[in-house]
């Protein structure tokens, strides 16, 4: 492949480990609406933007709820466990990575199917505004992952030609966003991202090290 001039990074589950909370917040949301939601029907809005999800299963469960308020609604509950949950870290060696491509002038641009709130609390939460020139979120954008949007707009925020970029993802969704808009995707492999196969990924890891191969 072609040199590597822009890494374009997910957050849940590659950047920082909100996934548990996500989780929690989506669980609390389900119980005050009494619905059962099994872990598969979960795992598949995994890498969806929430109010994609929830519209989802509003339609799943024929419900009258409206999705954006049902958003707001499980937006609070990750609000109040992001600020009181002790269990919030960053990936293990992400930042070694993130700061590695930094001082080898690799451009990073952050594309996340999260709120661009969420992602500036975390980006906050643990000072890596410094090191990313582009921060997208799927909220935002007319189509959510595994729609390729996000990932074709994040190229253009870089400034870089998609053969030069490299997508780095958890989820399947976000895999065939990657696949769907022509970039080299590797997919990371996390004790959270177990019933996510990564099928389509051009590579899979399991440690951030592999990736200075690229550099």
């Amino acid at each position: 492949m072609k040199a590597i001039s822009c890494v374009i990074f997910d957050m849940d589950g590659v950047i920082v480990d909100t996934e548990p909370l996500h989780k929690k917040a989506y669980f609390k949301t389900f119980e005050s609406l009494g619905l059962t939601v099994s872990e598969t029907l979960y795992h598949s809005l995994t890498g969806s933007s929430t109010i994609n999800a929830f519209q989802k299963l509003v339609t799943h469960f024929q419900l009258t709820n409206d999705p954006q308020k049902l958003v707001l609604q499980k937006r609070a509950f990750f609000v109040s466990l992001f600020e009181n949950d002790p269990s919030l870290a960053l990936i293990d060696g992400v930042e070694e990575i993130i700061k590695y491509f930094y001082n080898k002038d690799i451009t990073l641009v952050l594309a996340s199917s999260a709120s661009m709130e969420t992602i500036n609390r975390v980006f906050t939460r643990f000072h890596l505004n410094q090191y990313f020139v582009g921060k997208l979120s799927g909220a935002d954008l007319e189509k959510s992952k595994p729609h390729p949007e996000i990932f074709e707009k994040a190229a253009r925020v870089a400034t870089t030609p998609k053969e030069h970029c490299i997508v780095i993802e958890d989820s399947d969704n976000g895999v065939i966003a990657a696949n769907r808009a022509n970039i080299y995707c590797v997919g990371y492999k996390s004790e959270h991202s177990k019933l996510q196969t990564l099928a389509t990924a051009d590579l899979v890891i399991q440690d951030f090290n592999e990736l200075k191969k690229f550099v």
